[in-house]
């Protein structure tokens, strides 16, 4: 029981990173506001995350050989309540971003250690369990963790909301105290295994795909908030109701890669990619003009799908990496984070030119390129299509 309390413990720091990693996004409009800045720079505090996470996960195998790992995540989960603590004390752009850089360390060293964490502690026949609790963190704070930041920044202000995440922060690190056992787990993999890992046509198609699929989201997401308040009479309830739907249909999403990606991956990939593009399109081209029912569909629609991919592009690394499996995590994580950032930059330069439609037209665009790089998995796909088949009759 102990163990699956740890790992229930390493699912609650999941939530705590990813809800304080997007935290700006359903804070947008009150930090522009608050700091006299434009949407599109505030925007940057989600792009410095990112890219220095995506840093940090490449140098989290000399931490690990350092470190106990027990040691090693409570530190940098209290990391994390320094940032946002101070990221609530901000009273300018350059010392919110400083704060938002000393957690971005912390959250890329987290990340390429604590689905392996939770493998080490529980049975070798229970790994994917313990990885699926984990990882739902993420779907968790994605249906939930947005728009509760947002519903607190509209009730008591952007940096309480601040606030709270660091104390949630300081509450997992204590949890983890009391619940992880100690373990000294070295990572096997230095710059050798990266470098083999690039050298693999199939795992670098899988990292250019997640590339795009990941800065085509966060370019259009970034903004969402902006965005639904220009729709014709929506207040500040229906934002956060709004974002709610979003994220439960992430949840959707979730339910149905579970069942989908051990049956037919490539397929569901290339018909995820698809109906995110054209969610994307349709809200660039109706934009806020559209009826709120509509707007709901699309963001449903979209929702669905980026939980889906996000979950189908991890497990197709997972399953082709073999003996690659903890450098190619590692590079699939920062591909990840460096895309966040780069979306976000593309998508603020495309809302300043154009408009918020634009910046949503765009992503959508973006993801052309991903639909037609798995056309060079074609060959997998016939095979994935016909077990598909056989699952269903058989």
């Amino acid at each position: 029981m102990r163990v699956w309390g740890a790992v229930s413990v390493l699912c609650l720091a999941s939530f705590t990173m990813v809800t304080t990693e997007f935290a700006p996004i359903g804070l947008l409009s009150q930090i522009a506001m608050d700091l006299d800045e434009s949407p599109s720079t505030v925007g940057l505090t989600v792009t410095l995350y990112a890219w220095i996470g995506a840093a940090s996960g490449l140098l989290s195998g000399w931490v690990n050989n350092r470190m106990p790992r027990k040691t090693l995540l409570i530190a940098l989960m209290m990391i994390l309540c320094a940032s946002s603590t101070l990221a609530a004390l901000s009273t300018d752009l350059l010392t919110l971003l400083g704060a938002r850089a000393l957690g971005a360390v912390a959250h890329g060293v987290f990340w390429a250690n604590v689905a392996a964490t939770a493998a080490h502690i529980v049975p070798a026949h229970r790994v994917g369990l313990a990885t699926s609790i984990v990882l739902g963190g993420i779907t968790v704070a994605t249906v939930m963790g947005v728009p509760l930041t947002n519903l607190t920044g509209q009730h008591s202000g952007w940096r309480t909301a601040f606030f709270c995440l660091g104390g949630l922060a300081a509450i997992s690190a204590g949890a983890m105290a009391l619940m992880l056992p100690s373990m000294e787990i070295k990572s096997p993999s230095g710059g050798a295994g990266l470098v083999g890992a690039l050298k693999r046509r199939d795992l670098v198609l899988t990292f250019i795909i997640t590339g795009l699929t990941a800065a085509s989201h966060f370019g259009a997401y970034t903004f969402i908030e902006p965005f639904i308040g220009e729709i014709p009479d929506i207040n500040a309830r229906w934002t956060a109701f709004l974002l709610f739907a979003f994220g439960a249909a992430g949840f959707a999403g979730n339910l149905l890669s579970a069942f989908f990606v051990d049956r037919c991956l490539k397929p569901f990939i290339f018909t995820a990619l698809m109906t995110m593009m054209l969610a994307l399109i349709v809200l660039g081209t109706g934009g806020p003009a559209m009826g709120i029912g509509q707007v709901i569909s699309l963001l449903v629609i979209w929702g669905m799908a980026i939980a889906a991919l996000f979950t189908g592009l991890q497990t197709w690394v997972l399953r082709i990496a073999g003996g690659h499996t903890v450098p190619a995590t590692a590079i699939h994580t920062a591909v990840l984070n460096s895309a966040i950032g780069l979306g976000v930059i593309m998508g603020g330069g495309a809302l300043e030119w154009l408009g918020l439609r634009a910046a949503m037209l765009f992503a959508g665009l973006l993801v052309l390129p991903a639909l037609v790089l798995m056309g060079a998995a074609s060959a997998g796909m016939r095979s994935d299509r016909a077990r598909c088949v056989e699952n269903e009759t058989g």
